[in-house]
């Protein structure tokens, strides 16, 4: 037995399960705003006027700019300059950036400092005027005021240094050598005056770095000269006397028996290509007489004149005896003369081949004698040099160390004089191409109207998210949290002895008949769609899905009917929903057609029979409902009433002129007037069958065949039986391939799903969905204690 007083899911996060209860669209928003539009723009008005306020007390400063032109190639006064210049792209791009930090750096600010006489300026963290005012008075009564010491005027220095960078801004123009100097201050003529003072302390910096580098070169060089001139007399020295003593002859690159190898080896390499081309050459000849094609045609026998001779008689030969052919007889002697001569002209041609073939192989044995002799005395002149070359190892070690002496005397020497040239030189590019004038506007603070129109948007954004904050805390605060009913688990009752069907047997949380309690169960989400990975139980969980008032509309029924056909939305009954595919319903209805799909075996139609225990429309409702989700999936419905007694959608559906065949003419239930039914909603509707039960279950499990075996659904929703389940009816559920039950909240759903359960028997293995029904009013449910068979 299934008990449902246990959560189906345990594992599954309950916040997962919860919804939001509040929340703003954008007509809400829109809305809010507009109601509080009044408060909005007086706010605004106010941030306005709080802005402009605030830029009005505000110091003004004024922005002088001048321009520097930093090229990094520099000026190329000699051959070598001192400091490498950038190549590429990105190490030119460095250098500028390098000499715009150079401009705030300390040795050019305490120029600047210095001829500006900032330290005495108030605004850099002097005090001129306090000092002038105290002497002033110290001179009045006859006292001289106290000198500044060392560590003050140090101190009064570091912090106008402190100041004068804080006034300054480098800005490199991207993609270019310009470097823009900005100097502000509270006076427009000392911007200008600092800023045309920084670009000419740092022209003058660049000079004197530059002169002191040339200058510290020079020194360093000049006291490495004699010790490496007393190094280079050694090594030469050195290496003249081993080469006397081993008998070294050679010219100037290298010794003689290395050149007459090399030359050896030249002739051998061509011996050995010459021997190639022989054969080569013989084997073309060889192959072009083993093929059967013209054996003359290679290089040698087209560019021969006996050949180019011959095969001119051979064509003429041919020729004649074609023409003698067609106008005397086979056995005609002028006819078999002409072909004799056909012959020889032919063999003459092949001998000549021949003694072509023989001349290669006579250049391919002499080749081959040519390259053996040189083979061998090139063998014997390496085993020469390898003598020779073992006492040359040191030779050439005693060169390579004179070599370096020498060229290490000789950088040093021609860098050291370059270098003290150099001391005189300036080959910095850097130049003033834009001298700082005296600004005329203010730089900081910007116009009043800008202060205006930022302090306005301010002011209405600050006022408007105050609203929406208090109203979203005011909806928070009156939404009820959902209640959560207690679960108390019943003693279970199992139908099969098996140890494993205590875990594996679902559980259904029990529902109250109040329905303010109903009203309250939480959302139950469906498991994920995935194929079962281990054996199945006696009976699988089911899944479950809640059918609400949020998930439907009402229309007006057949009033509101479209003439073009028949609109299942338009029943009367309640439908659901257009634009929510992502709801909780359709995803538990997917995974339960999923579910129907996988235990149809590969069927590609399966059956799904939804079935009650109750007299009521709510079975017919959800089955409606349940065939509109999988048309809205793109499913091809075929929707059967299989309730031959009460036929709640055949009622609905089967309207006069409505009815009409099959295309195909084979979809029908019993008499002409059962066919298929099309709708507006992609989804054929078959109504019940009169009369007799046996037959309108034979009736409907041949209409399935046939449409199985013409393919044209893919999913067949059966709306019934209804209990009792007679014979037939059995029958009907033994060919479904999964069972839906559907159960109304308005009676208790343990007493319902245990009296599906039993009504079923065998069949309820195939159950994999239980929909719970809260759209059937209390009104139109059965009796609780009223039992079927």
């Amino acid at each position: 037995m299934l008990d449902y007083n246990q959560p189906i899911d345990r594992a599954r996060p309950e916040a997962a399960q919860q919804r939001p209860l509040a929340g703003f669209n954008v007509l809400e928003l829109v809305n809010l705003l507009w109601r509080r539009k009044i408060a909005i723009a007086v706010a605004a008005l106010l941030g306005a006027t709080v802005a402009v306020t605030v830029g009005k007390s505000l110091t003004p400063r004024y922005t002088a700019t001048a321009q520097l032109y930093v090229d990094p190639r520099e000026l190329q006064l000699v051959d070598r300059e001192l400091t490498p210049r950038a190549q590429d792209v990105s190490g030119m791009s460095m250098v500028v950036e390098s000499q715009a930090r150079l401009i705030t750096s300390n040795s050019v600010l305490l120029q600047v400092i210095q001829q500006a006489d900032l330290d005495k300026d108030p605004e850099f963290g002097g005090g001129a005027d306090g000092k002038g005012v105290m002497s002033s008075l110290l001179g009045l009564i006859g006292l001289q005021p106290h000198a500044p010491s060392a560590t003050e005027k140090k101190e009064v220095q570091l912090a106008a240094l402190e100041a004068l960078n804080r006034h300054i801004t480098i800005r490199k123009t991207e993609k270019s050598f310009i470097v823009d100097i900005e100097v502000w201050s509270t006076d427009p003529a000392k911007a200008a005056m600092l800023a045309n003072t920084l670009t000419s302390a740092y022209l003058a910096e660049s000079r004197n770095s530059q002169a002191s580098a040339a200058r510290r070169a020079t020194n360093d060089l000049s006291g490495r000269l004699k010790e490496l001139r007393e190094r280079l007399r050694n090594a030469e020295t050195v290496l003249a006397t081993y080469k006397a003593q081993n008998n070294f002859v050679g010219t100037q690159d290298a010794l003689i028996s290395d050149q007459q190898l090399s030359a050896s080896n030249q002739r051998l390499s061509a011996a050995r290509a010459a021997t190639m081309d022989a054969q080569a050459r013989l084997d073309q000849i060889e192959a072009s007489r083993r093929t059967t094609a013209d054996a003359g045609a290679n290089s040698e026998a087209l560019q021969s004149p006996t050949i180019a001779n011959l095969r001119a008689q051979y064509a003429d030969a041919r020729k004649k005896y074609a023409e003698q052919a067609g106008e005397l007889g086979p056995r005609h002697p002028a006819l078999r003369q002409t072909e004799k001569q056909v012959e020889d002209l032919k063999r003459t041609i092949n001998e000549e081949i021949d003694r072509f073939a023989q001349s290669a192989k006579n250049d391919l044995t002499r080749a081959r004698d040519f390259e053996a002799s040189l083979s061998r005395a090139l063998e014997a002149q390496k085993r020469q040099s390898v003598q020779l070359s073992q006492a040359a190892v040191r030779l050439r070690e005693l060169e390579r160390e004179a070599d370096a002496s020498r060229d290490v005397y000789q950088s040093f020497l021609k860098r050291s004089r370059e270098t003290e040239e150099q001391e005189t030189l300036n080959t910095s590019a850097a130049r003033i191409i834009g001298e700082a004038t005296v600004p005329q506007r203010r730089s900081f603070p910007p116009a009043m109207s800008l202060f205006a129109m930022i302090g306005f948007i301010f002011g209405a954004i600050a006022a408007s998210g105050w609203f929406v904050a208090a109203e979203l805390l005011l909806a928070g605060a009156v939404a009820p949290a959902p209640a959560r009913p207690n679960r108390t688990p019943l003693p279970q009752a199992p139908r099969v002895p098996e140890p494993s069907r205590t875990a594996e047997t679902a559980r259904a949380q029990p529902v109250s008949r109040a329905p303010e309690v109903a009203e309250a169960l939480p959302e139950l989400a469906a498991p994920p769609l995935q194929p079962s990975m281990v054996e199945k139980p006696l009976i699988e969980k089911p899944l479950i899905a809640r059918l609400q008032e949020a998930d439907v509309i009402h229309t007006l029924g057949a009033i509101l009917a479209t003439g073009g056909g028949i609109d299942l939305t338009r029943l009367g009954w309640p439908t659901l929903r257009p634009g929510f595919p992502l709801t909780t319903l359709l995803n538990a209805w997917r995974d339960m057609r999923a579910t129907a799909a996988r235990r149809a075996g590969g069927k590609t139609m399966p059956v799904i029979a939804l079935v009650d225990a109750s007299e009521t429309t709510g079975r017919s409702v959800t089955a409606l409902n349940f065939a509109l989700a999988a048309a809205r999936d793109g499913a091809r419905v075929l929707m059967i009433d299989a309730d031959h007694q009460a036929h709640s959608l055949s009622n609905k559906v089967n309207r006069p002129r409505k009815s009409e065949p099959s295309k195909v003419g084979w979809l029908s239930i019993g008499s002409k007037a059962a066919r298929e039914i099309k709708t507006l909603n992609g989804i054929s509707v078959l109504p019940a069958v009169e009369g007799d039960a046996g037959k309108a279950t034979d009736a409907i499990r041949k209409a399935i065949e046939q449409a199985r075996s013409a393919g044209g659904y893919d999913l067949v929703i059966l709306d019934g039986p209804a209990a009792p389940l007679t014979a037939g009816s059995r029958k009907l559920l033994d060919d479904a391939d999964a069972l839906v039950a559907v159960l109304p909240t308005s009676l208790d759903i343990n007493d319902g799903l245990e009296e599906i359960l039993g009504t079923l028997g065998r069949a309820e293995r195939k159950l994999v969905g239980v929909v719970l029904d809260e759209l059937t009013p209390m009104a139109q449910a059965r009796q609780r204690g009223r039992q079927y068979a």
